[in-house]
């Protein structure tokens, strides 16, 4: 049976984040062969070209760490409409030099959770346009705007109930999708 490496990305850096909570409780509902590695970005310096000769040891990791990956499971919540600047900064890193790209063909997952009942739907748009033009083939149906209120979780931090079947749909979703793209 094949084995599939996730990066798992999660653009919100805060200790108690939404986002880490849900990739967490999403990783329970893949299939045995998925494995995931969490991708620190809080560890960054900001993005300058002139480092791009000589990364620092952050970057190589980042980008080592997405190079050993078969997909990218991206979690981001929403600030003003738009993705965290951390996570802007953790894939400009991994996109450069021009040319060496490590997310180019990646299969991603683009997903995330808020306390607004849109949940990160703009967020995700604006991700999913950065990463068409970084050739990231993105999972484009069902897509999932969570909204984090009560009952998403049960009390051991897994999916709660009223959303499982949902979640669970999106997950095997994606599963197909890496599992398609990879062996394609």
């Amino acid at each position: 049976m094949a084995q599939y490496n996730i990066a798992v990305v999660v653009g919100s850096i805060r200790k108690d984040s939404f986002n880490r909570k849900l990739a967490r409780a999403l990783e329970k509902l893949f299939p045995a062969e998925f494995s995931f590695t969490h991708v620190r970005i809080d560890d960054l310096p900001l993005y300058n070209q002139d480092d791009d000769a000589s990364p620092c040891a952050p970057v190589s990791r980042l980008k080592g760490e997405i190079t050993a990956a078969q997909g990218v499971l991206f979690l981001t919540p929403e600030y003003n409409r738009s993705i965290p600047g951390v996570l802007k900064n953790a894939i400009d890193h991994a996109s450069r030099p021009y040319g060496k790209s490590v997310w180019n063909g990646k299969p991603a997952g683009v997903i995330g959770a808020s306390v607004g009942p849109i949940g990160t739907a703009l967020a995700q748009q604006h991700l999913r346009n950065i990463l068409a033009y970084l050739n990231t083939p993105t999972l484009g149906q069902p897509e999932a705007f969570i909204h984090n209120k009560e009952g998403l979780y049960d009390a051991d931090g897994n999916i709660g109930e009223a959303s499982r079947k949902f979640l669970q749909s999106w997950v095997d979703a994606y599963v197909a999708f890496v599992k398609n793209t990879v062996n394609a």
